[in-house]
């Protein structure tokens, strides 16, 4: 056990500024592309409904299950006080999640603890696990976890960092396309989702939770940009 955690903790070689761009740039054409966009949502909805349950935890609700569905949506249920400022909070988190984790294996990565992410994002998958109540999502997590394990126990270490830096390039850079998404729907569109709940708990216009949210991604973006890329100090 102390070999493990001594090769889990252990740094990695950063990768350079020129890999660091490249990877990005990989990661944005995934993000972007319509095809490969619903494969990378997927990974975003597991982020956003765990940002869900964790929130929920902290703020003394009862956590009753996940689920994830084919369409690339997802459920979180919780039992408590179905006003005030704690289901708020929970609400919020969903939609926050990709770019605060995006953020923190943003800063893993660039202290070299490239291992020590994927790592990370495992034992999540196997928490998660505990948590989801339907078929589908098991699947997804079985799988999600599985890869990364898969990859943080046999392959090298440049490998791993490869793959670290791409989870969290797209963790950063897919983190605002769902807000953007919602936005385009309108109002109607807009009924049930997490912005349209906060509007009826607040009375702010769902469209203010969604540029707000969406802002607080793109600042999430920007300082995971600078922290994964100092010399982009122009940005």
């Amino acid at each position: 056990m102390r070999e493990f955690w001594d090769t889990v903790t252990a740094t990695q070689t950063v990768p350079e500024a020129p890999w660091l761009i490249g990877a990005g740039l990989v990661a944005l054409a995934l993000v972007v592309w319509r095809t490969s966009w619903r494969t990378v949502r997927l990974g975003v909805t597991v982020v956003h409904e765990a940002g869900h349950a964790v929130v929920a935890v902290l703020v003394g609700r009862r956590l009753a299950g996940i689920k994830l569905h084919s369409d690339t949506s997802g459920v979180t249920l919780s039992r408590g006080k179905p006003t005030g400022p704690g289901m708020v909070a929970m609400l919020a988190a969903g939609y926050l999640a990709p770019a605060l984790l995006g953020l923190l294996s943003a800063t893993m990565l660039a202290a070299g603890h490239a291992l020590g992410l994927l790592w990370l994002l495992v034992a999540a998958m196997l928490v998660l696990l505990v948590w989801v109540r339907n078929g589908y999502g098991l699947a997804v997590l079985l799988v999600l976890g599985a890869g990364l394990g898969a990859i943080s126990w046999y392959a090298d270490g440049p490998i791993q960092t490869i793959v670290a830096t791409l989870v969290t390039w797209l963790l950063l850079l897919a983190s605002p396309r769902p807000l953007l998404e919602l936005l385009g729907r309108g109002e109607r569109g807009r009924r049930g989702s997490d912005p349209d709940q906060l509007a009826r708990l607040t009375g702010i216009p769902s469209v203010l939770w969604i540029l707000l949210l969406l802002a607080v991604n793109i600042a999430g973006l920007v300082v995971g940009v600078q922290t994964l890329i100092p010399d982009l100090s122009w940005i």
